[in-house]
């Protein structure tokens, strides 16, 4: 037969008590109704925080739900973008080698990254890092790519096989909804690994 086992004894944590008590149930912190009344407004705080916590993480949880698959492609997009924008934070511009020190970028020292082959003509390579790199504000947007000087400085950088492959045929790629929060969650991981690596 198993013993059971006795319980300790407590001491009350309404300091005005401190009476010595066997607790009745697990996690018991004050000896009597009376005691649990003056230890009521020092928990009501912690008791405050803590609701607004699971409601917080309630409406995390719904809103994730609500999400569509164009709004997981955006956030996986934008954690692909980030990855590129610290991988080439080291390189100018891939469409005007400009620097965010050059005054003659109007733009200062916002940086985008700029798809060679755009999202609306080739949407399987969307997530390729190929065909993504660092780009000013100016080629990417105002110039819609810049493509000309895109191609020229992309052979330099990653050679005239990956261009060809990048401008060849690929198969259509339709991407699940948990693909792509497996995408969104591995680049937002690689994009905290360059962060600590540069700090």
């Amino acid at each position: 037969m198993l013993a059971i086992k006795q319980r300790k004894l407590k001491k009350c944590r309404v300091a005005e008590c401190g009476a010595s008590f066997v607790p009745a149930r697990l996690g018991q912190a004050v000896c009597s109704p009376a005691c649990a009344i003056l230890d009521a407004p020092k928990n009501l705080d912690r008791a405050v925080k803590s609701l607004a916590q699971v409601g917080r993480r309630e409406i995390k949880v719904r809103k994730e739900q609500l999400k569509s698959r164009a709004d997981h492609l955006r956030e996986a997009q934008a954690a692909v973008n980030e990855f590129i924008r610290l991988r080439d934070a080291h390189l100018p511009c891939i469409s005007c080698d400009s620097t965010p020190s050059d005054n003659d970028l109007m733009t200062g020292s916002r940086w985008d990254a700029g798809h060679y082959r755009s999202v609306g003509a080739c949407p399987e390579l969307r997530f390729e890092l190929l065909n993504i790199h660092r780009q000013c504000v100016r080629c990417n947007r105002n110039l819609s790519g810049n493509a000309v000087e895109y191609r020229i400085r992309l052979v330099l950088r990653i050679g005239a096989e990956k261009v060809d492959w990048l401008e060849g045929p690929h198969p259509a790629r339709k991407y699940t909804v948990d693909e792509i929060k497996v995408i969104k969650a591995d680049y937002r991981a690689k994009s905290r690994e360059l962060k600590r690596a540069a700090a």
